[in-house]
């Protein structure tokens, strides 16, 4: 998995993981939020998943990272939407894996899902929800969802 950055660049998972443990370093006073976050774009012949891990410090600034994958084209907007989910869900596993292996602390990591309210997702909000919750991870959706609707949404 290749990761970006708009400081450090191109960089491999491990490499996240000693950023995200390294931004922990540096306040240790400080609370932080964990968030993980997909988007997707169907193209011709494709679709674009963009996945982010954003690392927020309250009150005193972020870092994110975002990762790219593409798939052939999927037939209705109810499976991208799951895939989009699966990928964050997914993610956010070993994101806490790694972190735990490096005994890094961490309370709740939030798999932020691009469905909400409004539109033609929330017939999936329950579904999904309880797919994310099952895993033992905090769910937001749109629009709290920012890791999903604005950070991966930026690059889709």
């Amino acid at each position: 998995m290749l990761f970006n950055n708009p400081t450090r660049g191109t960089l491999i998972f491990d490499q996240v993981i000693d950023e995200l443990c390294g931004f922990l370093r540096e306040d240790t006073s400080a609370q932080y939020s964990l968030t993980i976050g997909s988007d997707s774009e169907q193209r011709a012949g494709e679709v674009e998943f963009i996945s982010a891990i954003v690392i927020h410090r309250k009150g005193r600034g972020a870092r994110y990272f975002w990762m790219r994958t593409e798939k052939p084209p999927f037939p209705n907007l109810r499976e991208r939407i799951w895939h989009e989910a699966i990928l964050s869900t997914s993610l956010a596993r070993s994101v806490l894996d790694a972190m735990t292996e490096r005994d890094a602390w961490w309370s709740d990591i939030e798999v932020h899902v691009d469905v909400g309210e409004n539109g033609p997702t929330k017939e999936l909000i329950r579904e999904i929800s309880g797919y994310v919750r099952a895993y033992g991870f905090v769910v937001c959706i749109k629009p709290e969802a920012y890791a999903a609707a604005s950070v991966a949404d930026r690059y889709t």
